[in-house]
């Protein structure tokens, strides 16, 4: 399953992921500067939170509070091995129930049983093609 946006739609593409997602954890992949950190500010959005938001890629993860829960954005890019991700927490966040959004994923994989995978490719007139897949075990 997958379309194409712009940025003037991006939040149509948000809305998009959001009513097909199987998961509350969703998984980003996509080249640098593909514009995974703009559509999770858009997600956020549609979920319903006016919070800044921002890439972590120092703190590795922020949160986002939304109506009735939170929403916990990873970037795992400077993550060298799982052990990492053990250290600060991260099968807490992945049950928690909440909202779990990461860039970067390929560490934590393992770790998820049941998640949605959105890849993006930026297309040569600057658009950019998201397609989603579930993964359920």
């Amino acid at each position: 399953m997958e379309i194409s946006y712009s940025l003037d739609s991006i939040d149509d593409a948000a809305n998009w992921i959001i009513k097909n997602v199987k998961t509350k954890t969703i998984f980003l992949y996509g080249e640098m500067g593909a514009g995974k950190t703009t559509l999770i500010k858009s997600i956020v959005k549609v979920l319903s939170s006016n919070d800044e938001v921002s890439s972590p890629t120092f703190s590795i993860v922020n949160e986002y509070e939304s109506l009735n829960e939170s929403i916990y954005h990873f970037d795992l890019y400077r993550i060298e091995n799982i052990e990492e991700a053990y250290n600060f927490g991260i099968e807490d966040y992945i049950d928690s129930n909440n909202w779990i959004i990461v860039e970067w994923p390929n560490l934590i994989e393992s770790l998820v049983d049941n998640y949605d995978r959105v890849f993006i490719n930026k297309n040569e007139d600057n658009s950019r093609t998201i397609r989603l897949e579930n993964r359920r075990i």
